[in-house]
């Protein structure tokens, strides 16, 4: 199979005028984007970056960002990203956890960058305003370096992520350049991408939708449009300029374009194929991008970090919540919440625990350096996702959250996901989180939280939901109205802050981060 690099360098060949990647007034082709890769895997060479080191990189989705991800590629470096809003004690975290010979950062994590520990005994590279003793970016790019060959094959490490932690450490997750580019062309083939495609690039280069997305257009030619942080406004005037032909985001970047002033004056009509991962979508919110966008396709891509496809639906709004069957490189399976192993399975409409099939080509091998991890998560053979959900009669997968989120009431277990599902559909809700609240004689009570458009009352959205067919013990008995639901960078939902009391009630200054 080939390595990143090799499969870059067909690209090259195939397409080398098309546009590769646009970010601001920086517009490079295919041909003249391979000549900064090899600017900066030379660079790596002379400060003597060797295949299997890692580099951290703390940037937003920049032209450079993308570049660096390439060039890690050609050179067998481990390109491992981290959130670029990260703190000083979180850069120490992935420079010592992963034992990275060096760092990258801008202007926007520069303070952190450089309030870090662990930093100091780095390589340290500078986008923006090098200081003394740290390597300008720029002068990578500046001297005429001969055209990078691949320096590893498709079995050398990738890209280490690193998984949101709660209430531990974020775990690593190292990826293969062979299982990295089947999951690139899986992407490529479930969402239908065709030659010369142009995606938004804003999902970030840190989490798996951005890395799959800068992956699947060099595979067909296509264009990856930056954007480095989410803008509403800058975002619809990239979609409206730059004839954006598909969208690939979580449902909460959906909502935030779609409910803005803007929305209604710009051009969408380049856009014809939408995807989203990385968190359910309600009802309501499917049928608004469906009659906004009329897409040709409209995917529920389910997956994760370490395994990226588990399951897709290419007809999203058809069967509203549904996940779909396992992807083409994927077996899933729905085991029992007290399941051992992969072999105790639920029955049709019972919910239980997904598992997937180690053996993709698109799976990881296990997390780095965490053997109590992957103790819990692998197991014969099949990775235990931690999200609960069952399988309808159809044979159609539906996800009803984290097991971490289920909600326990009165005995019975209630998906906070399926609630958030009805009351979305109401007029006035923009948007909704949905959460058990420690309760002394139910153990917990179901509370929704609320975001609402227009006005609306805990008495109309009760009585909404009991006409609505939502089972009697399934009904919120707490409503609380809130200035914003608080998620993380990459959209999403931050049910934890809510059950410890982070958020705003509406009316009141401030809002949960």
């Amino acid at each position: 199979m080939f390595d990143l690099g090799t499969s870059f360098l067909g690209s090259v060949e195939r397409d080398p005028h098309a546009l590769a990647i646009v970010d601001g007034d920086v517009r490079l082709t295919y041909a003249e984007w391979y000549a900064r890769i090899s600017s900066i895997v030379a660079a790596f060479d002379a400060l003597g970056l060797m295949p299997g080191d890692h580099v951290v990189t703390a940037l937003q989705n920049r032209w450079e960002a993308a570049t660096l991800h390439w060039a890690s590629q050609f050179a067998g470096i481990v390109i491992t990203p981290v959130n670029w809003r990260s703190k000083a004690d979180e850069i120490d975290f992935a420079l010592e956890n992963s034992e990275a010979k060096a760092v990258v950062f801008e202007a926007v994590s520069a303070e952190a960058t450089r309030l870090s520990t662990e930093a100091k005994s780095r390589i340290r590279i500078a986008l923006d305003d090098a200081q003394e003793n740290e390597i300008e970016f720029a002068a990578m790019l500046s001297g005429q370096a001969a055209p990078a060959q691949p320096r590893v094959g498709a079995d050398a490490w990738s890209v280490m992520l690193y998984t949101s932690g709660t209430t531990a450490k974020p775990k690593g997750v190292p990826r293969r350049q062979r299982a990295e580019r089947a999951a690139a062309i899986a992407h490529v083939a479930q969402n239908q991408y065709a030659s010369g495609e142009r995606t938004l690039g804003v999902m970030p280069l840190y989490h798996t939708m951005g890395v799959r997305s800068l992956l699947a257009m060099s595979l067909i030619g296509g264009a990856f449009i930056c954007l480095p942080r989410f803008d509403v406004t800058q975002a619809l005037k990239l979609i409206e300029a730059e004839k954006i032909t598909n969208l690939y985001l979580v449902p909460t970047l959906y909502h935030d374009l779609i409910h803005n002033d803007v929305f209604a004056g710009t051009d969408i009509s380049s856009v014809r194929k939408l995807g989203f991962a990385g968190a359910s979508m309600t009802d309501g919110l499917l049928k608004e991008l469906n009659a906004a966008f009329k897409p040709e396709l409209f995917v529920n891509h389910y997956g994760s970090s370490e395994i990226y496809t588990f399951t897709i639906d290419q007809n999203a709004p058809k069967k509203p919540g549904s996940a779909g069957r396992a992807g083409i490189n994927q077996r899933i399976r729905v085991v029992k919440l007290d399941a051992v192993g992969p072999d105790d399975a639920a029955g049709v409409g019972e919910e239980g625990e997904i598992i997937a099939h180690l053996a993709s080509d698109e799976a990881f091998e296990g997390y780095w350096r965490r053997p109590e991890s992957d103790a819990k998560a692998l197991r014969k053979g099949w990775y235990f996702t931690g999200d609960t959900g069952y399988v309808d009669k159809d044979g159609d997968l539906f996800v009803t959250g984290r097991a971490d989120d289920m909600i326990i009431t009165g005995g019975e277990n209630v998906s906070p996901v399926e609630i958030e599902s009805y009351l979305s559909l109401h007029p006035a809700v923009s948007e909704v989180a949905v959460v058990g609240l420690p309760h002394e004689r139910w153990g917990k009570i179901i509370a929704a939280f609320i975001k609402r458009h227009s006005p609306v009352s805990g008495e109309e959205l009760d009585e909404f939901c009991r006409t609505s067919g939502l089972a009697n013990f399934k009904r919120p008995r707490q409503y609380v109205f809130v200035n914003e639901i608080p998620k993380s960078p990459v959209g999403k939902l931050l049910r934890r802050k809510l059950v410890a009391g982070e958020f705003a009630p509406e009316g009141q200054q401030g809002t949960a981060a």
